[in-house]
């Protein structure tokens, strides 16, 4: 994983899923290798979605999209890397 910019308006990292996956809102629990990006949206919120790595498809990381944190995106996607990276149904953590 490299490090996030923290002024970039979306992040994105690879990684492997810990034991458990994450969950998602349209698929529910998916593993193994994703791809995590996290991106501000117009409304003051930020949004988090998952992959496959290398899918074309994008999910919606359960708990997204969560209001913008007070610390900056990057912070936050820090957040859900190291949750994701636990596993166990991971979810977007909240604050």
């Amino acid at each position: 994983m490299s490090a996030p910019n923290p002024d970039a308006e979306a992040l994105t990292t690879d990684l492997q899923a810990g034991p458990g996956g994450v969950m998602t809102e349209e698929e529910g629990v998916i593993t193994g290798d994703v791809t995590v990006r996290t991106e501000a949206t117009d409304d003051g919120h930020a949004r988090v979605r998952v992959q496959y790595t290398g899918a074309e498809e994008w999910y919606t990381l359960t708990g997204s999209p969560t209001p913008f944190p007070a610390t900056g995106l990057a912070d936050l996607h820090a957040r859900v890397l190291a949750a994701v990276a636990v596993g166990g149904a991971a979810e977007v953590p909240q604050t």
